[in-house]
């Protein structure tokens, strides 16, 4: 049975594996990404994980173990100087491994091993603004189309009733209106009449009155007659 044997063999003695990777996670903190097989690149995570966990750690053993596997004295100061900033809010998850595509000649799986910052995290959270679809931009035009249209709809049943509704009341006020009218205009007939024959009366009064200027001649007669 395999029993504590974790890690693959990838075909290597164990001084020989050992070497390779130690190789290569030194690389790996030199410039930040490397490029390797797919199934190197999947162990490597490993060793990579472990020497960041020392470098948060950050104690003089730590650091001592972290040089017995690369032996760069150079890289392993710049490793526990930026771990706590690059990686501080990260508990594991330190590396990430993308394809890139197959090698030629072998056509192995050719895969591409970097860092995950703490940076990248923060763009992660930010999204980005939604871009409507065409679908919904259609649907949007449809309805802004429709709209003006129910409403013309719905409105001439209302304003057919508001038309009722007023001519209703036009023949409810003649109706209260009419009688009154004609009263008034009776009596404005009447007023205009007796205004008419006034003068008239007037006129044949003069005439007929007993103190006009016919009858004042014969007095006036009577009276010289006298003095004579």
């Amino acid at each position: 049975m395999r029993h504590q044997k974790a890690g693959k063999k990838l075909n290597r003695t164990g001084s020989h594996r050992n070497a390779m990777f130690r190789n290569m996670v030194t690389s790996l903190f030199t410039h930040g990404r490397i490029r390797t097989t797919h199934a190197k690149a999947k162990e490597l995570r490993r060793w990579a994980d472990h020497m960041i966990t020392l470098a948060k750690r950050g104690d003089l053993h730590a650091r001592r173990q972290a040089l017995s596997v690369m032996r760069d004295k150079a890289v392993v100061h710049k490793l526990f100087e930026e771990a706590q900033n690059r990686f501080g809010e990260r508990a594991g998850g330190y590396t990430r491994v993308v394809k890139i595509g197959r090698r030629a000649g072998d056509a192995a799986p050719i895969s591409l091993i970097e860092f995950v910052s703490a940076e990248e995290k923060q763009k992660r959270k930010k999204k980005k603004p939604k871009v409507p679809k065409k679908k919904d931009v259609a649907r949007a035009k449809k309805d802004v189309v429709e709209e003006p249209k129910q409403a013309e709809q719905e409105g001439q049943p209302e304003q057919e009733a508001t038309k009722t509704e007023s001519t209703e009341k036009a023949t409810e006020t003649t109706q209260e209106i009419g009688p009154e009218k004609e009263t008034e205009q009776s009596e404005t007939v009447a007023k205009t009449e007796e205004i008419d024959s006034g003068p008239e009366t007037d006129e044949g009064t003069q005439h007929a009155s007993p103190g006009g200027p016919a009858d004042t001649q014969p007095q006036e007669a009577k009276a010289d007659k006298e003095k004579a």
